[in-house]
């Protein structure tokens, strides 16, 4: 039966999704925002009034143990967000995300073994495994940490594991491929593109064009992150699952793909500040989401090309593209 779960970084792109699909389930979520003194609540201040009645807003952060014991008790499942993602930034800062993706994840894992949560549903990236030895990519690939930011999702998925193997924490982990759709910040490849050509750039400026990436809508990774979260234990427990849709995209096509959906025409031009250092770049990523739809039944429902149209219908609107700058890089 729907009952009361937590989610960690509830007011981001893909969170705020989770907690929309979650409340559409009839259940009843506490989420944990980033306190900030803006009392901003991220995009959850954006969801509709029925949704957010559904919703107990906790202000905090994970690297707090004490906010994060305060989100887990009572609930049956913790979904577990909350990160810093931006790997180009991760470059630049990399201490902060240890202390918010390893210590942040350390903590929900002490919370969950306090409060005695019954599951615990974990996020990890396809960026832990490096760009692809084999393909498609099979949850037994090799992790290969190419970016501070991967090395640190890394470290936090071997935590988790780890606290299964020793306390028996009910853990499960998620390891979604490239997500994207409306809401996604500006520093992801697919609202760069929509956002300059929205703007009216005749030049739009990337990274590198030759990579592939496997892109999942949103809606389709919030549901493999529930799918998890209500599946029989014994089907899901101390396991790792993809997600993604097992077909891949480079950069390039993608942008030139965006052009025709929008009716556009304008340049790509690599820009070098964007470009990844070379041993660092991920060069191929595809997923096998088969263990994840024999053990749940999860499978993608929108297709690469019905989810590019609905996000840029998104982006189309100005009232959602405020606060997106295209012709700033976002790290």
């Amino acid at each position: 039966m729907p009952g009361l779960v937590a989610v960690t970084g509830a007011e981001g792109f893909i969170g705020s999704h989770l907690v929309e699909t979650l409340v559409r389930r009839g259940h009843r979520v506490r989420a944990m925002v980033q306190y900030t003194s803006f009392a901003s609540w991220g995009w959850l201040d954006r969801l509709d009034a029925e949704v957010m009645a559904q919703v107990e807003v906790h202000p905090g952060d994970i690297r707090d143990p004490a906010c994060v014991l305060a989100l887990a008790d009572g609930a049956t499942v913790l979904y577990h967000l909350a990160a810093l993602i931006a790997i180009p930034y991760s470059y630049q800062a990399p201490r902060s995300y240890l202390d918010t993706n390893v210590t942040g994840t350390l903590n929900v894992l002490e919370a969950v073994r306090t409060a005695q949560t019954p599951r615990l549903v974990h996020t990890s990236t396809s960026e832990t495994y490096g760009s692809a030895r084999t393909v498609p990519i099979a949850e037994d690939h090799p992790l290969q940490a190419q970016s501070p930011y991967a090395a640190t999702k890394v470290a936090a998925d071997k935590l988790v594991e780890s606290y299964h193997l020793s306390y028996g924490l009910p853990a499960v982990t998620l390891r979604p491929f490239n997500t994207f759709g409306p809401r996604q910040s500006a520093r992801a490849v697919i609202p760069t593109i929509i956002s300059q050509l929205a703007a009216g750039a005749t030049r739009i400026t990337l990274g590198s064009l030759a990579p592939t990436r496997d892109f999942t809508y949103v809606t389709d990774t919030a549901e493999a992150f529930v799918a998890l979260g209500t599946a029989p234990a014994s089907a899901v427990v101390a396991e790792v699952f993809n997600a993604g849709t097992g077909t891949e995209v480079s950069i390039g096509r993608l942008a030139t793909d965006i052009m025709r959906l929008m009716g556009a025409h304008a340049s790509i031009t690599e820009d070098p500040q964007r470009l990844r250092p070379k041993d660092s770049e991920v060069v191929r990523l595809v997923c096998d989401a088969g263990k994840l739809r024999a053990r749940t039944g999860w499978r993608p429902r929108t297709d690469r090309e019905e989810g590019l149209r609905h996000t840029i219908e998104w982006f189309q609107d100005p009232a959602n593209r405020a606060g997106y700058r295209p012709a700033l890089y976002h790290r």
